[in-house]
């Protein structure tokens, strides 16, 4: 199985995106990815499946805790430990709603 910086050579650069946005149901912004050390990777998986998938629902999120590899045990093992990543959970094992997401462009922050 490809490690999670593996699977990030794989996925489209995000040079030229400040933050995604993500949105609830209901339009109403519930988290935002900054484009920054630390969070950079998780923007980096969820413009991947956002570009892919259009929004994020079951199925992107299943490709997603794929793509975060090696991390998505770590979140299951400590829980709250990984956001980004128990969204995710949520989404595709707990049947939480999916979200949708708007990207925010270098060039617009």
């Amino acid at each position: 199985m490809a490690t999670f910086q593996e699977q990030l050579s794989t996925l489209p650069a995000t040079d030229d995106i400040a933050a995604i946005v993500l949105l609830n149901p209901a339009g109403e912004a519930v988290h935002r990815l900054e484009n920054q050390p630390g969070t950079a990777g998780s923007l980096r998986v969820y413009h991947a499946l956002v570009k892919r998938h259009g929004h994020i629902d079951r199925k992107a999120a299943r490709e997603g805790l794929e793509l975060f590899a090696e991390h998505t045990a770590a979140a299951r093992a400590a829980p709250g430990s990984h956001p980004n990543i128990d969204r995710l959970l949520a989404i595709a094992e707990d049947n939480a709603p999916g979200l949708r997401a708007r990207v925010v462009l270098a060039s617009e922050s």
